[in-house]
């Protein structure tokens, strides 16, 4: 059974930063692509940032580019997004998603990943 588990969200000031961290258990990260989404109060699941089986790409949503890091460690079976100069907008729960593939097209794409975690709360404020 596979298992995706967030953490490291909280409640900070805009301009701070936080490292969400994704522990994965039942599945191997190094088949995997991996993601993170984010879900603004009253608004749909939204990509954030994904990074491909190896390492070798990454991709993110216009919206965070230059503030937002995302990396894996596919030895601790863990993906991390380091989030900088935090803005209020990026208020949201945000999950990670595994997509078992070694391809690299398509990362962005909510309904592509195969495993979710249950989201860890991030709350920005002015």
């Amino acid at each position: 059974q596979v298992h995706l588990g967030e953490s490291g969200g909280g409640l900070v000031q805009a301009g701070a930063s936080l490292r969400l961290s994704c522990a994965a258990a039942g599945l191997t990260l190094s088949s995997a692509a991996m993601g993170w989404f984010r879900q603004a109060p009253g608004k749909g699941r939204a990509f954030v940032a994904a990074i491909s089986w190896n390492g070798g790409n990454t991709y993110y949503a216009d919206s965070v580019k230059g503030r937002f890091t995302i990396s894996r460690d596919n030895a601790k079976n863990t993906v991390y997004l380091q989030m900088n100069s935090l803005e209020p907008d990026d208020t949201g729960v945000y999950y990670c998603a595994a997509k078992r593939t070694t391809m690299y097209a398509d990362l962005d794409r909510l309904y592509d990943y195969h495993y979710w975690g249950q989201g860890t709360q991030v709350t920005v404020s002015s």
